[in-house]
């Protein structure tokens, strides 16, 4: 009888919650329709109700998590998801010298490509509107279009000094090329980066694994670096190259039932015992974290690289009325260990601060019996940091930092001098060419903020706010002596990293993106490591077993 009583109670306390709610949800909708048409009809000026309210329901969204988003037009959504736009394929930046966008890479096998534009090409108009002096973000939205539409654009070309007019017809884009390159190094390892998760994306890479292997691959590096993921089916089909029919890749939880689902290999596999390596790092996050996480569960590859983002949540495509869209968070993923790897508990408040510690995460255990963590992201077998880059190299090849465009106006003028160069795995910019660069920097004008020098300052106003500076003032002085801007010596001192910088953008101008990152491989001391662990077999298997 008490057992009966205490269910009862139970489910009375339910309904008189659920009750409770949606009285809520009615009573603050409609406060928020009456206060709408009280602001359009009396606030002094006219409002722009699609900007207003679907700011307003931008915040609401902004106070659960960042996945889940509102698109005003479903075509957005449909881009996002599917990794296009139409348009020409082509990288634009604000060259500030020439106050102008110019062409800054061109993508192979795109209209943009196949109409000869080059690196530095100056954008002056698009049919008959003029884009001398508008802002990449002006000079992008007309550059884009429905596929199959055909323009004018003229540009001029720094070389030559020429203006020319060029007929181009928009086509489907693909953002990034979803296999940037993939090739087979001399010691028959392979190596394949996948850039996201977009529909099909697995049979692309099927093909190019079953492509090395005809050509005696003997093991095989996947490279999901800067992979933010996309596409959970495709995540699954992917493992399921290498994982034997019937074994649950990810499944998915969530409040309500349709939000649940398992995803299970289906098909044979093409190969469950060629040594594989996973480079991952930060930014590797979503269908890349299941993809290396089940993987790692499975003990059929060795993760190298950085722990990785740390989304473990699963978003649902919504459709809502007049073409509008949204995608929203459902559920959580577990990977085949148990464990979810979501980094974050998002508050609904707005604010993103409760980061899982990790005195606070769960241990789980591989397919053999290996330790491995939950909360997150996924802690690779070789923890590797990738080489930091100096600060005057960013400064130098990222466009807008600074006034004098030197990097760029160099290789304008080195891509006049040499019609052709050597393929990407042999150019190396020769110590005559990085004279000459060096030169035209200390010549320029060029300027870049010293972050060291940043942090003093700020740690002087601190020790002087707190009264420790006096005892500490020759030494602060010594410190700020050493610290002096020198652009001569850092030029010096970071020659080889400003040189690889160098190569791989003339590169990209003559090989596009294939090129850069076939070139990068040559420097990439976790794809060293890659290659050294996949040459040592007992090491290798040694880190599979627990």
């Amino acid at each position: 009888m008490l057992m009966a009583w205490l269910v009862a109670g139970a489910g009375s306390a339910a309904a008189q919650d659920d009750s409770d709610h949606n009285f809520e949800v009615a009573k603050n909708l409609e406060i928020f329709n009456t206060l709408y048409r009280h602001l359009d009809m009396l606030y002094v000026d006219t409002l722009d109700a699609k900007r207003v309210i679907g700011d307003g329901i931008k915040r609401m969204l902004q106070s659960l998590d960042p996945y889940t988003v509102y698109y005003s037009d479903a075509n957005e959504l449909q881009s996002f998801l599917s990794g296009k736009y139409a348009g020409i394929g082509a990288l634009i930046r604000y060259n500030l010298v020439l106050d102008n966008a110019v062409v800054d890479e061109p993508y192979a096998n795109t209209p943009a490509q196949e109409a000869g534009l080059k690196k530095g090409d100056v954008i002056l108009s698009i049919d008959d509107s003029t884009m001398v002096g508008k802002p990449t973000s002006y000079v992008s939205s007309h550059l884009r279009g429905d596929a199959g539409t055909t323009f004018l654009l003229k540009i001029r070309r720094p070389s030559t000094n020429k203006i020319m007019t060029m007929k181009i017809t928009r086509r489907q884009i693909q953002y990034t090329p979803t296999i940037p390159y993939y090739g087979l190094r001399p010691d028959s390892i392979g190596y394949l980066c996948l850039s996201q998760f977009t529909e099909n994306c697995t049979k692309e890479v099927r093909r190019a694994y079953i492509d090395m292997k005809n050509r005696g691959m003997k093991a095989f590096v996947l490279d999901l670096r800067d992979n933010g993921g996309g596409s959970e089916s495709e995540a699954a089909q992917l493992v399921n190259m290498f994982v034997k029919k019937g074994v649950t890749v990810v499944e998915n939880r969530g409040k309500m039932k349709r939000a649940n689902h398992a995803y299970t290999t289906t098909v044979e596999p093409i190969d469950t015992l060629m040594p594989m390596v996973v480079l991952v790092d930060e930014n590797t996050a979503s269908a890349s974290e299941i993809t290396s996480g089940a993987l790692q569960d499975l003990d059929r590859a060795v993760i190298v690289g950085t722990r990785t983002y740390g989304k473990g949540l699963v978003q649902l495509p919504v459709e809502l009325p007049y073409n509008a869209q949204a995608k929203i968070t459902t559920s959580k993923y577990y990977i085949p260990s148990g464990r979810c790897i979501q980094a974050i508990n998002y508050r609904h408040d707005g604010t993103y601060q409760e980061h899982i510690p990790d005195s606070l995460t769960h241990v789980f255990h591989t397919l053999h019996g290996r330790e491995v963590r939950d909360g997150g992201g996924i802690t690779p077998d070789i923890v590797m940091v990738p080489d930091s880059m100096p600060n005057i190299v960013y400064y130098l090849s990222t466009s807008g930092l600074d006034s004098t465009e030197v990097m760029l106006q160099y290789e304008v003028d080195y891509m006049t001098r040499h019609p052709q160069i050597a393929k990407p795995s042999e150019f190396e910019i020769s110590d005559a060419d990085y004279a000459e660069f060096r030169q035209r920097v200390l010549s320029s004008g060029f300027k870049y903020d010293a972050e060291s020098r940043k942090y003093m300052e700020t740690l002087k106003k601190l020790m002087v706010f707190e009264g420790y500076f006096d005892d500490a003032k020759s030494e602060f002085e010594a410190l700020e002596r050493k610290l002096k801007h020198n652009l001569e010596k850092d030029m010096d001192r970071h020659e080889d990293i400003i040189r690889q910088a160098l190569s791989m953008d003339l590169i990209a101008a003559y090989y596009y993106q294939q090129g850069s990152l076939e070139y990068s491989l040559k420097h990439d001391k976790l794809m060293h490591e890659a290659c050294r662990l996949l040459n040592n077999v007992d090491e290798y298997h040694r880190l599979l077993r627990p």
